[in-house]
């Protein structure tokens, strides 16, 4: 049984579409994703820093779209490994109930015994890390798989996943959503 660590932002919760929603509800105007490959997070919206304010508004992280998926093949992955879903959330102090909540909604199976709320990465120890941030990944001692996110299209350095339905396939799972031929 591997222990696996898995980031909420941008990995869980699809934080980019969250951001381009909720410029365009506010700003009314839609950005394109593919605009955002390749620059930092939060940046490439025409009102430049106004998207980083939207990581301290009350409500923002409660009500972030969920990565699809990712509710399939995480619960599949705690039925066979010890998984943790570990957010560097102490960086936005607000964001920690939110999150909770949101864990709770979306993803039941999760125990409060599995949630790690920290500052820095670099205290988890666990076999795989699945994360969007090089920062998070670049001294993890396990296996490094990153996260597809727009920020992180130009890394080359580690084991890339596009997609849930990749990481269940990198840990041999069988999909969810498949039923076994007759």
């Amino acid at each position: 049984m591997a222990r696996i660590a898995i980031d909420m932002d941008g990995v869980m919760a699809d934080l980019t579409q969250h951001y381009i929603n909720w410029y365009a509800e506010r700003y009314g105007v839609t950005v394109a994703r593919e605009s955002l490959h390749g620059i930092p997070e939060t940046t490439g919206f025409p009102q430049e820093g106004v998207v980083k304010q939207f990581l301290y508004t009350p409500g923002f992280f409660r009500t972030a779209p969920v990565m699809p998926g990712s509710q399939e093949v995480i619960k599949a992955l705690s039925e066979q490994h010890e998984v943790f879903i570990v957010s560097a959330a102490t960086e936005f102090p607000q964001s920690l109930s939110e999150k909770q909540e949101w864990l709770g909604e979306h993803f039941p199976f999760i125990t409060w015994r599995n949630i790690v709320f920290c500052g820095l990465k670099t205290i988890v120890d666990a076999d795989y890390m699945i994360d969007d941030y090089d920062k998070n990944l670049r001294y993890f001692k396990g296996e490094k798989l990153l996260f597809t996110a727009p920020h992180n299209m130009l890394l080359e350095d580690y084991t890339r996943v596009n997609t849930w339905e990749e990481v269940a396939k990198y840990f041999s799972l069988v999909p969810a959503t498949t039923s076994p031929a007759v």
